[in-house]
């Protein structure tokens, strides 16, 4: 008997008929050796570039190998073509052909970790007549050595200052507990307690050894290329590094993935043998770990100093059916604890699922009984029980991604949507989905922001989607289905966004179990009408009630999510696939990720010996502050040209980038114009005012100027003709530059982020783009009382007795009430309009009053979208707007 997501039962086998299979294992685990496999080499001498003449060797290499994946035949073609340019010469290309190439990256010492392989195969009786093919097949499982590819890790110095050495506590200045690492949780703490019980473990470095595991499909259209990758990581590097993918997760092993025919694919025995073929592969991939879980070993740690460390199996980053697999339950029942998959939310009363209660349980009851009573599939031994201090029921932290991110889009959305059906039918509800799909659809553009131009009507969802759709479906919702459901949404939102953050505390989690029983709360009008008569026991759901006790044990959820590991399937599986020749690739994409590896470990090695400063062709680093060659700052020129003059800088496009992180330390938020000037305006203050129909621009920046003096420009006694200078020189910018700290978006290892901010009469070809932005208004004021919302018209820069000055004219947005909206949780603004009340003020601002860039999506009430709306016009068509928190963490965080 089976138990599906739902928690519905599935009698399609009768355990009274046909008996499970016996508790011990039925498979064995035969090692063999891998024929061509990469030797491991001595370590290098230190100060040269061994195994590479040079550094243009090196950087070569990585460069057509890693970072453009360069085929073979394309590599050797172009060293043919660099021998001939350099024949008048007498020299010779870095590498007489690809071979040669891949010959000396075969020869780097750092990262060598080499695969080899086991077979698995069943071991139990086979039944009379027909045999089915699974049990006689050999599975063969491709691995490295755990212990080799941890002290890669470990040893890394590009983490030093970025890994902790033992647990810590840290307090915020309220006296709060602050959980960000792993080792700054509870679990870390018990564990360290544990080994320092031991006297011949005390004072031992604890190395949590973090597992991941997650099937992936390279084509859909070629037939069976799936493959089981398991990635592996450790507990002690932050959670930035981990996210960040600096080789802080490795890609340990590949599983054996068992078919077979048809006719016994069904089966309970075929169900069985998958079950106990993951944890027999999983057990003897980390049997070397076995004795250094109980006796220390001396590692090199990333500050070069030698430490005792011990060993343990740390947090799984698995999704839900991993999770069951992992436990050893039935699909439908939680891992964690208790609960009957029938009323699955009793299991938080019930007490907690551990390897002990399990084997108490299977040693008091029948097997029937285990299934159907507690979901314990009793023939499968989890693969913890052969290691000390592990027990995988604790070891389960939760899974962000597929139990927190996507069930939006797959529970919330989907069960809004049957709502909108059962209340007003087929044809109905159509008309109010393709309202909704066209709000989403005309939605302002943002910095990242994933664009529904056809609203939601697209087969793959992808995590992606679920974010995207996260920051843009409330507002599309209000004022089309009832209150009870917009706030549902919003508790959802709140809970997800405050569980999701990258620094939690105290008062965090009180916050989010706050919002998590608001929107238990109000998704019983989902119950009450009919979407869920049944209720909401499923596994996905009643997992968030979890979280905050796995944050407490693990710390912040955000460094142990399979969204981690998903993004190393693109390095890991998806590319060196891609890569391989597709006859038998496998054992290309190990060679592949080994060398790799190989790659990556010789530049954190030549960086850690000051080798790679500078460029190839200048070693030494530019000096501070030094300006890129060409680059031509703002007013550098102080007189003025012709009135009718127009600016001839040539047009370099605008920057590629829309997002990016930003590396290095935390630094303060700031403000840049972009580096080149906008060509096609004016160059004088008075001739601009003209192109821009803006006549009075001149006295706007005498305003601005006098305000800058510390003078107050509406007091008729201010003078303001010695600030009023038309023919002063001027340059337009299109876009602007915010770098800002926002840990809990995309950012580098210290937190920092960079977003563009655009104000150009056309994008990309296209229509013209005005964004919008928050200003700076009272430090003392928290969240949005303590900003402006305004739109960028353009970004100035001038100078003025010689002074740059770097400035923004906006338009500004009021609040329509002093409280935010209290379905959506969002403030809503409107535009200041002039005693005509048609008409916009703007004034000038120095840039350095930009807080960040801002989002505001139309107040949509219950009035329906024109078909013909487009979103570059959207800022424009509506008479009131919402300020979307939603838009990101950091907007969330500070725009409450």
């Amino acid at each position: 008997m089976v138990v599906d997501e739902e928690g519905e039962m599935d009698d399609r086998y009768d355990l009274e008929d046909n008996e499970l299979q016996p508790r011990e294992p039925q498979l064995a685990a035969v090692g063999r050796d891998c024929p061509g496999a990469l030797k491991a080499t001595h370590p290098l001498l230190h100060g040269d570039w061994t195994p590479f003449q040079s550094r243009l060797e090196f950087e070569v290499a990585e460069f057509l190998y890693k970072k453009d994946q360069m085929s073979q035949g394309h590599v050797t073609h172009l060293m043919d073509l660099w021998a001939a340019s350099l024949v008048p010469y007498g020299g010779n290309p870095p590498f007489t052909n690809c071979d040669n190439m891949l010959a000396n990256i075969d020869a780097i010492a750092h990262g060598d970790a080499p695969w080899h392989c086991f077979e698995v195969s069943y071991t139990g009786p086979f039944p009379e007549g027909d045999v089915p093919s699974w049990m006689t097949e050999k599975y063969l499982v491709w691995t490295r050595d755990i212990l080799i590819v941890l002290h890669i890790m470990i040893s890394n110095e590009d983490f030093d200052g970025e890994f902790d050495y033992a647990p810590y506590t840290e307090l915020s200045p309220e006296g709060q507990r602050i959980l960000t690492n792993l080792m700054s949780g509870n679990w870390a703490w018990r564990q360290a307690d544990k080994i320092t019980e031991d006297p011949t473990t005390h004072s031992a470095m604890f190395v949590p050894v973090i597992i991941g595991s997650d099937k992936t499909t390279v084509s859909v259209a070629t037939g069976q290329n799936e493959y089981y990758p398991l990635y592996v990581s450790i507990g002690n590097v932050h959670n930035g590094v981990r996210r960040a993918h600096r080789n802080a997760v490795h890609v340990l092993a590949f599983l054996a993935i068992a078919k077979c025919d048809k006719k016994h694919q069904d089966t309970e025995a075929f169900r069985l043998f998958k079950r106990q073929l993951y944890h027999t592969s999983v057990s003897r991939i980390l049997e070397p770990l076995r004795t250094v879980m109980e006796t220390p070993e001396v590692v090199r740690c990333p500050d070069s100093h030698f430490r005792r460390a011990i060993y343990g199996i740390g947090p799984n980053l698995l999704d839900y059916p991993e999770q069951a697999l992992a436990a050893g339950i039935v699909e439908g029942w939680c891992p964690v604890c208790l609960g009957h998959h029938n009323h699955l939310d009793c299991g938080l009363v019930s007490g907690r699922r551990s390897e002990g209660l399990r084997e108490a349980l299977i040693n008091a009851l029948d097997k029937k009984t285990l299934w159907e009573e507690y979901g314990i599939v009793a023939s499968i031994i989890p693969y913890t029980n052969n290691f000390p201090r592990a027990d995988i029921h604790e070891l389960l932290s939760g899974d962000l991604l597929h139990q927190i991110i996507k069930p939006f889009k797959d529970h919330v959305v989907d069960w809004i949507t049957e709502w909108i059906t059962l209340e007003y039918g087929n044809a109905g509800a159509s008309i109010v989905m393709s309202e909704i799909d066209r709000r989403l659809a005309v939605v302002p553009p943002f910095t990242g922001l994933r664009r529904f131009r056809q609203g939601r009507n697209f087969k793959q969802w992808t995590g992606d989607d679920s974010k995207a759709l996260m920051k843009i479906y409330l507002a599309a919702i209000k004022g089309l289905v009832p209150s009870p459901l917009v706030r549902m949404v919003r508790a959802y939102l709140e809970y997800t966004y405050l569980i999701r953050h990258p620094i939690q505390d105290e008062d965090t989690l009180i916050r989010s179990q706050t919002a998590l029983a608001e929107y238990h709360k109000h998704r019983e009008f989902l119950r009450t009408s009919g979407v869920r008569p049944d209720g909401f026991s499923i596994p996905r759901q009643h997992s968030h009630s979890h979280t905050a006790r796995h944050t407490w044990n693990f710390a912040a959820l955000h460094g142990l999510c399979t969204s981690i590991t998903e993004n190393k399937h693109i390095k890991a599986v998806k590319e060196p696939w891609r890569r391989s020749n597709h006859y038998e690739a496998l054992g290309q994409m190990l060679l592949t990720n080994q060398r790799l590896d190989k790659l990556a470990a010789a530049r954190v090695d030549f960086a850690a010996r000051g080798m790679l400063d500078g460029t190839c062709e200048v070693p030494q680093p530019e000096a501070p502050g030094a300006r890129a060659m060409g680059t031509e700052d703002v007013g550098s020129r102080d007189a003025a040209a012709p009135a009718g003059q127009v600016d001839a800088v040539v047009d370099l496009g605008e920057e590629e980038e829309e997002e990016g992180v930003v590396e290095g330390p935390r630094l303060d938020a700031y403000v840049e114009l972009a580096r080149r000037s906008a060509p096609g305006y004016p160059r004088t203050l008075a001739a601009l005012g003209a192109h821009l129909q803006r006549p009075d621009l001149a006295s706007c920046v005498a305003h601005f100027l006098a305000a800058q003096y510390g003078l107050d420009p509406s007091d008729p006694s201010t003078d303001l003709a010695q600030f009023t200078k038309p023919s002063m020189r001027t340059r337009v910018h299109h876009s602007a530059v915010v770098t800002y700290h926002a840990p809990g978006d995309p950012s580098g290892i210290g937190g920092m982020r960079r977003e563009h901010i655009r104000a150009t009469p056309t994008w990309r070809s296209g229509a013209a783009r005005y964004d919008c932005a928050f200003v700076n208004k009272d430090p003392m004021q928290v969240g949005f009382r303590g900003l402006f919302a305004a739109r960028i018209r353009l970004f100035l820069s001038f100078k003025f007795e010689s002074k740059p000055y770097e400035c923004a004219l906006i338009e500004w947005f009021v609040p329509v009430s002093d409280e935010p909206d209290e379905d959506t949780g969002m403030w809503v603004v409107q535009p200041e309009y002039n005693e005509d009340g048609e008409s916009q003020p703007y004034e000038l601002i120095h840039v350095d009053a930009i807080y960040r860039s801002a989002h505001l999506i139309g107040f949509y009430g219950e009035s329906f979208v024109p078909t013909t709306l487009v979103a570059s016009d959207s800022l424009d068509a509506f008479d009131a707007f919402f300020v979307n928190k939603w838009i990101d963490y950091h907007a969330h965080e500070h725009v409450h």
